[in-house]
């Protein structure tokens, strides 16, 4: 998000247009690295036949093309693809190029029998010393005498629990002074740096759909499971101690996300990432939602004084389909898992309120109707998408009832229900076949 310079989209409307910012002024004093977007300016292809691009004539859009581009701006990046229109391009920042290392546990028979020994799943990654290391390196750094910085250049995915960083960072001294704020002797050798040339991947590898392009990943396809991260503000970290988040979260607290960086000081200030997002130090993974976790755990972590609005804890990456937020009614108790979607959807709060909050949501569902009032462009669970396959009642008026033309029940998600499940047997026989 915070890396997009331009963007090329095909609108609903049917306009080909390119847009970007043109305007910024400095937010160095509120805390922010990069200026602050105030003013994104876009053009429309007036010669929509011509498929040579270096033919392709950019003017200013019609006096009746009636899409803000700071709006556009703003909710492309950031509030859920496939939603608002046909990305074709993107122009990126790049930066220099800057040395990767990461530093892993080491799994010498010396390290496992001391250090490391009995490890969870039999992984020292999942050891109580590399979740607690990663957890302050990243979120405490101060406690190690790391500077912000030197934090930053560091993260982990996948549950990794070992700093995997770009450019300065401290690893190596801030293990040893760990070692020593843990009391112990000895496990200086015990993590082990590592320089990695890149992540190359091969064109036309096993699974790319296009010839001289990398495959997709993760694939396209049904999620096996439930997979959701709840966002744990660094704030709150850093104010109750490492060791009580972990305490509070328990053994789940080793299957984390660290991707967050310079999120929080890198923003343009006119995007719909979520503020929560941005102000996380982690992203635990699969805790449980229940009655504990929504009365105990969550008013620990956000502000929930303000009954209308619903503040934004849910990472948009990994979030899977079921996911809600508690009652509507009552935030201390969670959505019933034996409710109908019907149910879900009248009665929690909806996934995307739980990821956006309720503001930035509804400034994205009024974008969302604006740019597509004729919801042309829908997927799951994306912003101004109804998962039930219901209409508004405006819709409903200008169409003709299925039961008059013999379509059956008026209601889609019947219909819907069956291509889901058409779709679940192609995917596996495509995975059986290959």
């Amino acid at each position: 998000v915070d890396q997009i310079v331009q963007i090329e989209m095909v609108l609903p409307n049917g306009h080909h247009v390119k847009f970007g910012p043109t305007k910024w002024e400095d937010a160095f004093a509120e805390g922010f690295i990069v200026p602050k977007t105030i003013a994104v300016t876009g053009l429309c292809r007036t010669n929509p036949e011509e498929q040579d691009e270096e033919e392709w004539i950019w003017e200013d859009c019609p006096d009746d093309f009636d899409v803000d581009f700071m709006d556009l701006w703003y909710a492309v990046r950031g509030g859920g693809g496939g939603t608002y229109g046909v990305v074709l391009s993107m122009h990126l920042q790049l930066h220099d190029a800057v040395p990767l290392v990461d530093y892993q546990p080491s799994s010498s028979e010396e390290c496992l029998a001391t250090l490391f020994k009995d490890p969870p799943l039999g992984n020292p990654n999942f050891h109580p010393i590399m979740v607690e290391f990663m957890a302050t390196y990243v979120m405490t750094p101060s406690v190690l005498n790391v500077t912000e910085d030197e934090s930053r250049a560091c993260g982990a995915t996948g549950s990794m629990n070992y700093p995997t960083c770009y450019g300065e960072e401290n690893v190596s001294q801030s293990w040893m002074t760990f070692l020593a704020m843990k009391n112990i002797t000895g496990g200086a050798d015990c993590l082990v740096r590592r320089e990695i040339d890149g992540f190359p991947v091969a064109a036309n590898a096993p699974g790319t759909r296009f010839e001289g392009q990398i495959p997709d990943s993760p694939q396209p396809g049904f999620s096996a499971g439930p997979l959701d991260g709840i966002l744990i503000p660094r704030s709150w970290v850093q104010k109750v101690g490492v060791q009580k988040a972990i305490d509070m979260f328990g053994q789940r607290f080793a299957f984390s996300y660290y991707a967050f960086g310079s999120a929080a000081v890198a923003s343009d200030q006119a995007n719909s990432l979520s503020q929560a997002h941005r102000d996380a130090g982690v992203m635990i993974m699969g805790y449980p939602r229940d009655e504990t976790f929504w009365r105990d755990i969550v008013p620990e972590l956000f502000d929930l004084t303000d009954p209308t609005k619903f503040p934004p804890m849910f990472g948009s990456n990994h979030a899977s389909y079921g996911l809600t937020g508690p009652l509507k009614d009552d935030w201390a108790k969670p959505c019933p898992s034996d409710w109908t979607l019907e149910e879900r959807l009248a009665g929690c709060v909806s996934f995307q309120e739980a990821i956006y909050g309720t503001d930035t949501l509804k400034r994205l569902e009024a974008i969302k109707k604006v740019i597509d009032p004729n919801n042309m462009f829908q997927c799951h669970n994306c912003v101004g998408t109804n998962p039930t396959g219901t209409k508004d009642e405006d819709e409903e008026a200008s169409e003709p009832n299925q039961e008059e033309d013999g379509a059956g029940s008026s209601s889609s998600y019947p219909r819907k229900s069956f291509l889901v499940i058409v779709l679940m047997i192609g995917a596996a026989v495509n995975c059986f076949v290959n």
